[in-house]
């Protein structure tokens, strides 16, 4: 896991992202915000188990699904599996160390 502080970033709405192996935050001073790094490093994570590329497909084709059906770009991205998992655990700092393989299908619906 690498952490870079991006200033594209802060034309944009998110204050991070995961793009294994980066994650990229917008405020130097997140890179102290372990909540925040706690829910990229899932998401680096779950690319891990889907042979990253899988991750990126998958996460597109979710999206879509959702915004076609719901009709509104951030709730699509809230029903997205992956953010599901990320938002649900990204306060249990010690997630990671026993999160089970392919957890995020929990939360699929």
């Amino acid at each position: 896991m690498i952490i870079v502080c991006q200033k594209p970033l802060k034309r944009l709405k998110i204050n991070g992202i995961a793009l294994f192996p980066f994650i990229f935050i917008r405020k130097p001073e997140d890179k102290e915000n372990k909540v925040l790094i706690n829910h990229e490093k899932i998401h680096l994570r779950q690319q891990l188990e889907m042979l990253v590329i899988f991750f990126y497909i998958f996460y597109i084709i979710e999206y879509y699904y959702w915004f076609f059906r719901l009709k509104d770009s951030y709730m699509a991205y809230k029903r997205i599996s992956f953010e599901r998992e990320a938002y649900a655990r990204e306060k249990d700092l010690g997630y990671l160390k026993k999160r089970k393989l392919w957890s995020f299908w929990k939360y699929l619906k």
